[in-house]
């Protein structure tokens, strides 16, 4: 692709540095004598070649605390690289993590869990010198992952309920009372802030591409690293995605006329810089082999809907890909936007045991238009999928915010 993106606000930013902390603390109820004590638990959720990703647990047996900052050291070579939960900055071994605006209270009793991802050398340690507001904390734990197959993703507290499939599916515009002001907030916004301020003018939104296909999703994986995938291995990455992509399409079944009980999403092809790489002889993807654009494997532009919009593909109609899947290696957060998602190829693979993938479910929000919420929260919401490191999986907020880009949308699909 010759640009990441067709819209600015489609870009999401690189997920903050995080690492998690679980830490128990003790705060005295005066001030003038107020001392802390916490209690630290750790796990290592997930583990691969050059990375793993890890929690931080801490729960506070004192007094209220609001406001707080956690710190630790790695001991073993290891290094942040991406985190969510918390505020998170890094110097070498050293980490600090202090509360989201959301999150500032750990009350009496209370707990909070940070997750990070970070790299090793081999071998992965416990965090030490784990500190609460300054204290030592005593250490609660220490679970290893049993094989380098990561089991789960971290699940960030608090975890929100997901949106069930209506059995009445509702069919005008009828928000649950609490969140009509927010959506409203949101929905202007983007209005006012989309390809300048003319956001129907854009054509090239998730929304087009499958109306445009009558009902599926075509994507090409740009494989932007130098480990080999195995036959087996880009089954369950095909597989995952086309989970994840589910997950929001549940969110529309039966609601204000949408059309699809299931939107069918395939993968059609892999691009890479070595044919080596990729370990299989079948022919059921093609494969496109070092045409190199944005210093990354690129799927035929030929057949690519980002370069040709109006539907008509020089490299054939059938073989055409509607969005690329980009995975890279090394990469901390995510992008995502018409042209589709780019994130960290380890975090990827290390998620495929995962029920929700929680970075690619943002950015497959914006293929669909949602916006980003670094410099503003809509009226009393404060965790969502599309707030970046607040939820692990798609909410109501979310699912609603969807639902309101098809009620504007719909009508230039004559719904």
């Amino acid at each position: 692709m010759r640009r990441p993106t067709r819209l600015a606000r489609f870009v999401a930013a690189a997920m903050a540095a995080v690492v998690g902390a679980g830490v128990f603390a003790t705060l005295a109820a005066s001030p003038a004598i107020a001392a802390t004590s916490c209690s630290v638990t750790q796990k290592v959720a997930a583990q691969w070649g050059s990375g793993f990703t890890g929690e931080v647990s801490v729960r506070n047996t004192g007094d209220r605390v609001d406001g707080w900052t956690l710190t630790w050291t790695f001991t073993g070579g290891e290094r942040l690289t991406q985190g969510w939960m918390g505020n998170f900055t890094s110097t070498g071994a050293a980490v600090t993590v202090t509360h989201p605006g959301w999150s500032r209270v750990i009350e009496q009793g209370g707990a909070v869990t940070v997750g990070y991802n970070a790299s090793h050398t081999g071998v992965v340690g416990p965090v030490a010198d784990v500190r609460l507001n300054g204290v030592l904390c005593t250490t609660g734990g220490t679970t290893p992952t049993p094989t380098p197959t990561p089991t789960r993703t971290p699940t960030p507290t608090p975890t929100p309920t997901p949106t069930p499939t209506p059995t009445s599916p509702p069919v005008t515009w009828n928000p649950p009372s609490a969140l009509v002001a927010p959506l409203d907030e949101v929905w202007r916004h983007q209005e006012q802030t989309y390809n300048n301020g003319n956001l129907y003018g854009f054509r090239n939104y998730g929304w087009d591409q499958v109306m445009a296909n009558g009902g599926y999703l075509n994507i090409c994986v740009r494989w932007d690293s130098d480990q080999p995938v195995s036959a087996a291995l880009r089954d369950r990455i095909h597989a995952k995605y086309a989970e994840q992509y589910a997950l929001w399409f549940a969110q529309l079944k039966g609601w204000n006329a949408w059309p699809y009980d299931t939107v069918p999403v395939k993968v059609v092809g892999w691009a890479v810089r070595d044919r080596s790489l990729l370990q299989w002889t079948d022919t059921s993807v093609d494969v496109y082999v070092n045409d190199i654009r944005e210093n990354a494997p690129q799927c035929a532009e030929n057949r690519g809907r980002f370069f040709h919009q109006d539907g008509n593909y020089p490299g054939g109609s059938a073989r055409h890909y509607d969005q690329s899947l980009w995975l890279t290696k090394g990469f901390g957060g995510g992008a995502g936007g018409d042209w589709g998602q780019r994130i960290g190829s380890e975090y990827f693979v290390g998620a495929l045991d995962s029920a929700n993938v929680h970075i690619l479910l943002h950015e497959m929000g914006h293929t669909f238009g949602l916006d980003d919420f670094y410099d503003w929260t809509p009226t009393g919401q404060s965790s969502f999928i599309m707030k970046a490191g607040s939820a692990s999986r798609i909410t109501e907020f979310d699912a609603w915010m969807l639902r309101d880009w098809w009620r504007h949308l719909k009508p230039r699909y004559g719904y």
